[in-house]
C-alpha cells in the first residue's frame, strides 16, 4: 500500500479567496511548490481533497473547478512538482439542482480521502491530512490519517477553536518539512 498526504486546497495550497475559481485569481500560498515538489521527490502521493460549494450554489461549474486544477498543475510543473490527484465535493445542502444533497464526500466527512484510498491502494492510517480548517482536521481524523492545520488561510483563527490535541504548523512547507522527518 502507499502513503499519501492529502491536501486541502484552498488557504493552504493556494491563497484563501472566497470561492476561487478563476485562474486569473489563483495565487500560490509562499513555499506551496517547494512542498509539493519535495513530497513528489520522497515518493509520496499528493492528493488534493477540496470543498467546492461554489457549484452547488451556483457560482461556477465542474469545469471551471477542472480548468483551474489543470492551471495549477501546469504552474506546479515549473516547479517540478506535480498533483497527483484532484478530488472534489460539489455538494451543499443548500445549493441548487442535483447539487443539493447531504453526501459523504464534503468534509468532514471523510469520503474523498476513503474514494481515494480505495483508487490509488493508499494506506490510510500511514497517510497524512493538511488543511487550514477544522473540517479537513475531522476529515482526516475520520479516515484514520495523521492530521496536520497549518496557520495559512483561516488556520489562524481555526487553532483557537481546536479542541484536543493536533499538530499545527504555520504553512504547508513547514508541514511537509515535519512529514518528512518522521
Amino acid at each position: 500500500m502507499k502513503k499519501a498526504v492529502f491536501l486541502d486546497r484552498d488557504g493552504t495550497i493556494n491563497v484563501e479567496k472566497d470561492y476561487l475559481y478563476q485562474v486569473a485569481d489563483f495565487e500560490f500560498v509562499p513555499g506551496a511548490e517547494e512542498a509539493i515538489r519535495r513530497l513528489n521527490q520522497a515518493g509520496l502521493l499528493v492528493i488534493v481533497v477540496t470543498n467546492q460549494s461554489g457549484v452547488a450554489r451556483g457560482y461556477y461549474t465542474e469545469d471551471d473547478v477542472e480548468q483551474l486544477h489543470r492551471h495549477i498543475n501546469r504552474e506546479l510543473a515549473r516547479h517540478d512538482a506535480h498533483v497527483d490527484a484532484w478530488f472534489y465535493c460539489p455538494h451543499h445542502p443548500s445549493g441548487k439542482g442535483s447539487y443539493a444533497l447531504p453526501c459523504s464526500c464534503r468534509k468532514p466527512l471523510p469520503g474523498m480521502l476513503r474514494a481515494a484510498a480505495l483508487r490509488y491502494d493508499i494506506d490510510l492510517e500511514q497517510s497524512y491530512m493538511v488543511g487550514d480548517k477544522q473540517a479537513d482536521i475531522e476529515a482526516g481524523m475520520a479516515a484514520g490519517c495523521h492530521t496536520i492545520l497549518v496557520r495559512t488561510g483561516y488556520g489562524e483563527k481555526e487553532e483557537q477553536a481546536l479542541d484536543g490535541p493536533v499538530e499545527i504548523r504555520d504553512d504547508l512547507l513547514a508541514a511537509v518539512i515535519a512529514i518528512l522527518q518522521v
